[in-house]
């Protein structure tokens, strides 16, 4: 086949980028494709409005690309604990670093960062060709490949094409592959508040009738907001000025924090439950949000996506290294094999958190008030429970090692 690339990879986000990076010493020639220029990071400017919350495993992802040490030195906070209450009622619980032997749970992380770091790594790659911005409208698959054809008429050759351009992704639409899922109705609103009291390095979620409000502990002091809401009462509190904003963010995070006292300007998405039916076919695969979409209640969309990379990243090297065809769909099985049923797990979990935990039905409420404390108090199980999340167990590849 007279191609272009032996890969391209379509989206330059955190997952993407973490593709690239781990292949960019493979000798492959690789194109890393975007809708938009690579972001710029400066300490100086203010936090990105997107944060992530990244569990050890996804540390050990991003230091074994090369990234964690610019990322750690620019700008991140730890956490250590995480506080979970309901609001209709006395359930709660309380996870601690220190009971399962960990310095800390996981870190709060801008996006912008995390792309700035991977893109200096990227850079280094001899065979990487950035090209940006640009818009997918054709993908064509035949004998010998994949031919992409972007908006602007250049086609591309490879032998194996990722989608790696989120939730909506426009490469997996035109490759054919269909979801399940539905839409929540509902939209999280994003924001950043200085708060009374500090945060302790503590993440805290409450748990309400409408949806979860987490604070997430950044480094300056202040403490970022991800609140889920029903869209009509998400558009009432976009609607609100700062100081009354605040006073929303005080009484529905029960004041945890003390006063909410200033908030950065507010965004918001939408929030939907989304699966592929297959991460791939014959040279393509999907990765990250382009192959599933959970609900961000316990801050798990970008860690799985990481893991999805470091999956597929493995199975690469490995078949080239034994010179097979990277775009072949039995290589392309082990990575769907790897990753796609763990993912699923996590999607009903999560799922049906949102679905226990999102109403004030009087039975529903005593049956998760009376869970959570039960969790609370027996330490094994609850450990277990946290060290899945932190990514310290499982079956992982080997860059989250």
């Amino acid at each position: 086949m007279k191609r272009d690339f032996d890969l391209i990879i379509v989206g330059a986000g955190a997952v993407g980028g973490a593709l690239a990076a781990a292949l960019r010493n493979s000798g492959l020639s690789i194109a890393i494709l975007d809708a938009r220029e690579p972001p710029r990071f400066s300490s100086e400017a203010e936090v990105d409005m997107r944060v992530f919350a990244i569990s050890r495993a996804s540390q050990r992802i991003l230091d074994a690309l090369g990234a964690w040490e610019a990322i750690r030195m620019a700008r991140v906070s730890p956490y250590r604990e995480m506080h979970v209450w309901d609001a209709t009622g006395g359930g709660s619980i309380h996870f601690d670093c220190a009971d399962v032997g960990e310095p800390l749970l996981g870190h709060i992380v801008e996006n912008r960062l995390i792309q700035h770091a991977l893109w200096e790594q990227i850079g280094n790659g001899a065979h990487i060709t950035p090209i940006h911005p640009v818009t997918p409208a054709a993908v064509e698959f035949d004998a010998q490949g994949v031919t992409l054809v972007l908006r602007s008429g250049r086609q591309l050759r490879t032998h194996l094409l990722v989608a790696a351009d989120g939730a909506e992704s426009v490469t997996r639409k035109l490759a054919g592959i269909g979801t399940r899922g539905c839409s929540y109705g509902q939209q999280a609103i994003v924001a950043h508040v200085a708060t009374e009291k500090p945060h302790r390095c503590t993440a805290w979620q409450r748990f309400l009738p409408s949806g979860p409000l987490a604070l997430l502990p950044l480094q300056d002091g202040r403490s970022s907001v991800v609140w889920s809401l029903d869209e009509g009462r998400a558009g009432e509190i976009r609607a609100l000025d700062d100081t009354g904003f605040c006073a929303a963010v005080t009484e529905e995070s029960g004041a945890i924090l003390g006063k909410a006292t200033a908030t950065t300007l507010r965004a918001s998405f939408p929030l939907q439950l989304l699966h592929a039916r297959a991460y791939v076919r014959q040279g393509f695969a999907l990765i990250g949000d382009a192959a599933h979409v959970v609900h961000p209640l316990a801050g798990q969309g970008v860690n799985l996506g990481l893991l999805d990379a470091a999956a597929l990243a493995e199975v690469i090297l490995d078949a080239h290294a034994r010179q097979r065809d990277i775009g072949d769909v039995g290589v392309l099985r082990r990575y769907e094999r790897a990753r796609k049923g763990g993912n699923l797990a996590m999607i009903t979990a999560l799922d049906g958190f949102k679905r226990l935990f999102s109403n004030d039905i009087a039975p529903l409420c005593l049956l998760r008030n009376a869970g959570l404390s039960a969790v609370d108090r027996f330490t094994p199980l609850k450990n277990a429970f946290v060290r899945r999340a932190m990514g310290l167990q499982g079956d992982l590849p080997d860059l989250a090692r």
